[in-house]
């Protein structure tokens, strides 16, 4: 896995969501292997219950910046402390349809044993990225969406969990720089380019 191109990646912001948010592409050694941590979101939540994220959430006013946002969410919903984050890159602006431009940063972290939330986050879930690479465990759909129109829908099956939305997208693009991983494209053969918009002011 080579993170130098992550590293040396230049984001493209989104410009046209109300809301900021942001979240932390959290990369684990664990056997000598790297693995990424996900949280299941609890079931009860009125956005995205049950769906696997990444740590992260929307940006208070008490947040210096976006990179603030996604290191207070993570300590929230893990208890991983800040200064425990070796930060690596960020990666592109995705939009969601909650209607929040988030920001995804990727940064090292131990492998230890982490604390879910007992509001927020059902289970914690370290998974291998050779697992999240294999296309056997890979699929897309392509959707129509009333407000973005026509897109991807990307879902990663890895050790029973499967990871799509928001961060399925995140995680192709993470795929992408780190291993030099291509998707499937749908029936029609569309690529999955990140749409790009004009820089926004943070």
């Amino acid at each position: 896995m080579d993170l130098d191109r992550v590293a040396a990646h230049d984001p493209v912001p989104v410009v046209d969501e109300e809301r900021d948010a942001a979240v932390l592409v959290p990369i684990v050694e664990r056997g000598g292997d790297p693995h990424l941590l996900f949280i299941k979101r609890a079931s009860h939540l009125g956005e995205h219950p049950g769906q696997m994220g990444f740590p992260g959430g929307g940006r208070e006013p008490s947040d210096a910046d976006l990179e603030a946002t996604a290191l207070r969410e993570a300590e929230e919903e893990i208890s991983l402390h800040p200064h425990e984050v070796d930060l690596v890159g960020r990666l592109d602006d995705i939009s969601t349809t909650s209607g929040y431009a988030v920001t995804p940063y990727v940064g090292h972290i131990p492998d230890r044993q982490y604390t879910p939330d007992e509001y927020e986050v059902d289970e914690i879930a370290v998974l291998p990225v050779d697992g999240l690479a294999d296309h056997d465990n890979y699929e897309v759909e392509r959707r129509e969406h009333p407000r973005y129109g026509e897109s991807l829908v990307h879902f990663f099956h890895v050790d029973g969990y499967t990871v799509w939305g928001a961060t399925g997208r995140i995680l192709v693009q993470f795929l992408q720089l780190a291993l030099d991983w291509e998707p499937r494209s749908a029936s029609t053969g569309s690529s999955t380019t990140t749409r790009r918009r004009p820089t926004r002011r943070r």
